[in-house]
């Protein structure tokens, strides 16, 4: 019976043929590691943040006089609700959690490199989307550090020369936040980017089952194959690899649960204090940042001085961070993909990277005015600042004469 409807259904739609073309007869290297969960994971966090983003909007106000209320009403008086809520909010930084794992492995293993550049600018394309939902979502509470965050983030593309404050004015809906602001940005979140979001997601995948994975090795496993044009080191992945990710799905939605039930705000990090406060247009805040995922870059937008009162070199330092991600596939210039092969140049080069990236994060938390080891917080901004534009604008040079390895013929594991 289920054969016979089967076949109904693929005379009318090729469900087995998608099936087999991505799953069955999707021949993946055999040596997938631990940094291979990350990519599946985020697609699981994307459906549980629409899935519970649906619930929430079934009882969200978006109107200044009531969001607050409603997002308390959602907390105390709908059954369950506090957990929906909770899971979206901890879903967010679980997002980002596992999209940023998911690009160290990018650059660990050189998954960016030839043939796989535009799998790479789909990612960042979904990286900077999935920014503006988190963005917009941030301000929807309408507590005051929604309100305050969004009244600075809004407020630096009016430092864009000429076409600065016509864009705020635009972003904003009104002259100031307010309720244009929230109704606009809650038709952004819900509905507009989770859109682009699901389309970027899928050209992401079509566009890397077109080329084939890359692995820890660097190796195109599609070069050597058998007399039956399967990949000698591939395996199928269905069903090796999807129950290989169940596992991590499985370990995920344990820590998931852990922070979940115990600490939903995070110390601050996930959920501030001030944010269960009503949004008070009169009141600031006395120290605003952003959510822990954009900190970084805040750190580099405040490690760049103003000029003549003009906050636009920070706003363009901050844009180039992100645009330089863009151009990897084109600054690297070594034959060799994976970290297990290159050179000493590059392995220190991606260390330092990170280690600048994570204390620009913390930077991003602490007011810039602060001392930590004798240095102002706003040197340390700019020391880790420069390291970082550094692992981009001398790529070009330590990856060509980088002491490279010789990458075997075929995968390892």
């Amino acid at each position: 019976m289920f054969s016979g409807f089967m076949n109904w259904v693929d005379a009318r739609f090729p469900a087995s043929k998608l099936f087999r073309e991505h799953l069955s007869e999707y021949y993946a290297p055999k040596n997938f590691n631990f940094w291979y969960f990350f990519g599946s994971l985020a697609l699981l966090v994307l459906v549980l943040q629409i899935v519970t983003g649906i619930f929430l909007t079934m009882n969200y106000k978006p109107d200044a006089a009531l969001a607050f209320a409603s997002v308390e009403y959602i907390m105390r008086d709908v059954e369950w609700g506090w957990l929906i809520r909770y899971m979206h909010s901890t879903g967010a930084s679980a997002f980002f959690v596992v999209v940023y794992l998911h690009m160290f492995r990018g650059l660990m293993y050189g998954s960016f490199k030839q043939p796989r550049e535009l799998v790479w600018i789909f990612g960042m394309l979904i990286y900077l989307v999935l920014m503006g939902e988190a963005f917009m979502g941030y301000l929807l509470p309408w507590g005051q550090m929604s309100y305050w965050g969004a009244q600075v983030i809004i407020s630096l593309f009016g430092a864009i020369p000429f076409i600065g404050p016509d864009l705020a004015l635009w972003i904003r809906g009104d002259f100031v936040i307010a309720d244009a602001t929230l109704n606009r940005f809650f038709a952004f979140h819900v509905i507009a980017l989770p859109i682009v979001l699901l389309g970027l997601v899928a050209a992401h995948i079509i566009a890397l089952h077109e080329v084939g994975s890359n692995n820890p090795d660097g190796i195109d496993i599609k070069k050597l194959k058998d007399e039956n044009g399967i990949p000698l080191d591939g395996i199928p992945f269905h069903p090796y690899y999807t129950v290989k990710d169940l596992v991590g799905v499985i370990v995920f939605l344990f820590i998931f649960s852990l922070v979940l039930f115990y600490l939903p705000e995070m110390g601050g990090l996930f959920l501030e204090a001030p944010n269960f406060i009503p949004a008070d247009p009169l009141k600031t805040p006395e120290h605003i940042a952003p959510v822990w995922y954009f900190t970084p870059y805040y750190a580099i937008l405040r490690a760049i001085p103003s000029i003549g009162g003009s906050a636009f070199p920070g706003v363009l330092a901050m844009g180039l961070s992100i645009v330089f991600l863009f151009l990897l596939p084109w600054l690297d210039r070594s034959p060799v993909r994976s970290i297990r092969y290159r050179g000493p140049y590059f392995k220190i080069a991606l260390t330092i990277f990170v280690i600048s990236f994570l204390f620009l994060g913390y930077l991003g938390t602490q007011s810039s005015s602060d001392i930590t080891f004798g240095i102002s917080n706003t040197l340390h901004s700019q020391i880790f600042t420069g390291l970082y534009f550094a692992f981009f604008i001398f790529m070009p040079v330590y990856t060509k004469f980088d002491k490279d390895k010789v990458v075997p013929e075929r995968v390892t594991d």
